[in-house]
């Protein structure tokens, strides 16, 4: 198992980060690679895409919240998938807590225990923390772009905390069947510029799924 750890800030105030790093089908398309496909209740499944060269490879998953306290702002959320090309599995629990810096600035930490199976099990916590750094970093990069065009959505009437061990209800109205994300299709991350030198001391087609179950582990925060 690996341990990822990471930390980020966003220009708004915890309220207003909290409804956005919440909102899955409108942050996916900030973590490169990666899109999502449907969602039913409180589970969401997508996939993403890695290319290094002509080598491309898919990797299909889901994550479901598993605690989601508004009022403290922290969310558990566990993720699973599987490359495609049978290469390698992954499972992962995601403990996300957000904290107040200031009236215009919040701190996000994330905790990322990832366990992963199959030929991408090899390789150390060096490559995969390095990856998922740059990783987070594009996706940061392309948050607050998307925070500064986009406002965070009006509050609910109210907050209320998820009891651990359960999922949140849906809002009122909401269906509850699966429902289809119309979303664009999402280009392959490119490997080559993203990792850099760490791609050159692995074997490419393991890489190409290491890189996808660590985007997969971000997809949901």
């Amino acid at each position: 198992m690996e341990a990822l750890n990471h930390t980020f800030i966003v220009p708004v105030p915890v309220s207003d980060a909290w409804r956005i790093l919440t909102d899955v089908e409108r942050i996916a398309p900030c973590l490169p690679g990666a899109q999502l496909q449907e969602i039913e209740g409180d589970t969401y499944r997508g996939i993403v895409k890695v290319k290094v060269g002509p080598i491309q490879a898919q990797f299909k998953g889901q994550a479901q919240f598993m605690e989601r306290d508004d009022a403290n702002h922290r969310a558990v959320l566990k993720g699973e998938g599987r490359d495609t090309g049978g290469k390698g599995n992954a499972s992962a629990l995601i403990t996300a807590q957000m904290t107040s810096l200031s009236a215009t600035q919040t701190k996000c930490d994330v905790t990322t225990d990832l366990t992963i199976t199959g030929k991408v099990a090899q390789f150390g916590r060096g490559a995969m923390k390095d990856i998922s750094d740059k990783l987070l970093a594009q996706f940061v990069e392309n948050l607050n772009s998307l925070i500064a065009t986009q406002p965070a959505s009006p509050a609910p009437a109210a907050d209320a905390a998820v009891e651990p061990g359960t999922s949140p209800p849906p809002p009122a109205g909401q269906p509850t069947g699966v429902r289809t994300i119309d979303a664009p299709e999402a280009a392959p991350i490119n490997l080559l510029s993203t990792a850099g030198g760490t791609i050159a001391k692995l074997a490419l087609p393991a890489v190409v799924v290491a890189v996808a179950i660590v985007v997969a582990a971000f997809l949901v925060f």
